[in-house]
């Protein structure tokens, strides 16, 4: 009997992680399946599916013949997910939580777990991503026997940083998803659907029996990160959680009241301003957390929606922190997204002292987010991401400015209100 290495394989009760524990079954691996629970539905009246997909993840276990176990990151999710949100939403901005659940739960907490208390030799989700380490043979499986039962993890101690690429099913592509994980859980995880389509995957699975994950609908979002909200209105949610804060909707244009809303933190720039007595949409532009106004534009692309510039916190470099080529001439063009699967912008980088970057776009970008990720891409290869904390000028404060340049001094135009941010 040839020497099997052990992979743990990260189990969500889906088609995609499903197929992943299959795809590590047939290549030879002593694979195990771990369901990880992270929101305790019994706070949120059954609304969280959580008790079934651990069941469906089960049922994947035993048509395997692998061993299962489960494992809860409830307090965890709570303390280094959750309450990070909150303070975020406080703060006006609108956070990500699949990107955070990924670095501070699967890709620290679940990582360590496989590899210290399961004893793997690496760990397996099912995302629709792939590293530079694919197709090396330190992944193979091979059937001498090594000299010593720690080779495969002395290789990873010499090898070459993991770089982090698209998977071959750019529809489904998640490595905007996995753009703050970090470099040490990164050499030690496999994607087996790296080069897979969503199609195939199905097929796979229908093919192997797993008719109970087939039929389950897809999830908005690709993992746990926002499930504990279910079916409900986010407002609704949010404001379980922190205390209503009314504010008035504010015209940008004129300074006039439209209306009110119940806090800035139930509200993301972009999105439609549901305001009583206007038959006319608005849209949201911009908050000030001190005031609680809201600044809403009459159209959906209003030119103060529009920015082509963002400066993040400290950047999250995948590979090499920093790039090199940044190191070097102190600014890089690469391609920009800051929504899952939104067409990539071209861009330019400029690196601060301090680790964050500014980045300027080569157009002018719809409802930049503060607290959303700017996520970097070069080519096939995600660079990483840093949250937005700061926006340039919008397209009407620059437009607003270039008529005040030529407009007469004494043709004074009336007061319109500076935007927060």
């Amino acid at each position: 009997m040839g020497y099997i290495r052990h992979v743990v394989c990260a189990m969500s009760g889906g088609v995609d992680s499903s197929v992943a524990a299959l795809l590590l079954k047939r290549r030879g691996y002593s694979v195990t399946g771990v369901f990880m629970k992270n929101w305790d539905s019994l706070d949120e009246m059954g609304v969280c599916t959580t008790e079934r997909d651990c069941e469906d993840a089960y049922r994947v276990c035993q048509t395997l013949d692998i061993p299962f176990h489960q494992v809860s990151y409830v307090k965890e999710y709570w303390h280094e997910v959750f309450s990070k949100l909150l303070k975020e939403y406080e703060r006006g901005r609108t956070p990500n939580p699949d990107i955070l659940c990924n670095k501070h739960i699967k890709f620290n907490h679940f990582h360590k777990y496989a590899v210290k208390t399961l004893g793997a030799d690496a760990m397996a989700t099912g995302h629709y991503a792939m590293t530079s380490q694919e197709d090396e043979e330190v992944f193979q499986q091979t059937h001498t026997a090594p000299t010593s039962s720690t080779l495969f993890r002395d290789r990873f101690e010499i090898r070459n940083p993991a770089r982090l690429y698209k998977g071959a099913d750019l529809l489904k592509d998640q490595t905007f998803f996995l753009s703050q994980i970090p470099q040490d859980a990164l050499r030690q995880t496999m994607f087996p659907l790296a080069g897979l389509t969503k199609d195939f995957v199905k097929k796979m699975a229908a093919e192997a029996g797993f008719h109970h994950v087939l039929k389950k609908k897809e999830v908005a979002t690709h993992s746990m990160g926002i499930c504990f909200i279910g079916e409900r209105n986010f407002e609704n949610f949010i404001l379980e959680y922190l205390e209503p804060k009314p504010g008035n909707f504010v015209s940008i244009e004129d300074g006039t009241v439209k209306g009110t809303h119940k806090g800035w933190f139930t509200l993301t720039l972009g999105q439609r301003a549901r305001i009583g007595g206007q038959r006319d949409p608005w849209f949201v532009v911009d908050k000030d957390t001190d005031t609680g106004d809201v600044f809403v534009a009459p159209t959906t692309n209003h030119p103060a929606l529009f920015r082509d510039t963002v400066r993040t916190d400290r950047f999250h470099w995948v590979t090499f922190d920093p790039p090199p080529e940044l190191v070097k001439t102190q600014m890089m063009e690469c391609h920009f997204r800051f929504i899952h699967q939104m067409p990539l912008t071209p861009c330019t980088v400029t690196l601060n002292m301090n680790g964050s970057v500014w980045i300027t776009l080569s157009q002018p970008v719809r409802a930049l987010t503060p607290g959303q990720f700017a996520v970097l891409y070069k080519g096939d290869e995600c660079l990483g991401s840093g949250k937005i904390v700061q926006l340039g000028p919008s397209e009407y404060t620059l437009q607003r400015g270039r008529e005040r340049l030529v407009t007469p001094a004494h043709h004074k135009e009336p007061p319109t209100p500076e935007p927060a941010t």
